[in-house]
This record gives structure tokens, sequence and C-alpha cells, in this order.
């Protein structure tokens, strides 16, 4: 009960059928657009004992695209990756930029042959700063 109405549980799941929908679609418009340079990077997490990788794609803005936790490090995990992030932002970018990781490489030839790669060392330190809040 808030502010003298009384609202049931069967209630609030009934409008989430009804206007969840919408309103997540009203969202998502007004998310900001994705820039066309995107800094992908990977850093090891301790899940349960286990060591994982969490993948993050971050633009030239700072804006975090996606993050999703594998358990592989390879062409496979890679090519996952770009195509969910691909998918979730509904863009191609103009350039990525990633560390010296093989696997990034191998991907990048078989999911988007059109991007320009650039891989360096310290070229994706914007990617490797918004790792710090999860460390």
């Amino acid at each position: 009960m808030q502010r003298g109405v009384i609202v049931s549980y069967e209630t609030v799941r009934r409008w989430c059928a009804k206007c969840g929908q919408t309103y997540a679609n009203g969202l998502r418009c007004r998310r900001p657009r994705p820039g066309d340079k995107w800094h992908l990077d990977e850093v090891f997490i301790k899940v349960s004992g286990e060591s994982k990788y969490l993948w993050r794609a971050v633009d030239q803005d700072g804006n975090v695209l996606d993050i999703l936790v594998q358990s592989r490090r390879d062409k496979t995990a890679a090519r996952r990756f770009f195509r969910r992030l691909m998918k979730k932002t509904r863009s191609v970018p103009r350039v990525i930029v990633t560390d010296k990781l093989r696997s990034y490489g191998a991907a990048h030839r078989e999911v988007m042959p059109s991007v320009e790669h650039r891989s360096h060392k310290g070229l994706n330190n914007r990617a490797e700063n918004s790792h710090q809040p999860t460390r």
C-alpha cells in the first residue's frame, strides 16, 4: 500500500505484460548512440573460485557498450563477443582498438573484415580504465 492505493502482485504482473515491452523500447530509443571507435579488452576475474574472462567494449566517449563473462579467451569467444556486440548496438564500428591478443584479429577477419583493426599495447587504455571499478 503506497499513498492509499492498494496494488496486488497480479496487477503489477499484468501491467508489465501489457506495457513493459513498450516502456523498454522507449528507453532503448533514448539511449545514446555508440561512437564509431570501439575499444575492446578482457580481464581475468574469479567467479566461485574459477578463473573467467570479463570481456568489455567501450566507445571513444567512455560509454560501456557491452560486458560478457566467458570461460575461454580464444577465437570462438572473441567471435561470440563481436556478434553479440553488433547485435546489441545495432551498428558496425569504423575502427576497433584492441590489445595484441591474437583471438581479436582472427575473429575480426571473420565477423567484420571491412572494419579497421588497430592492435597496439597502449592504444586501448580507455577499455583498461573501465575495468578499474570491477577490480
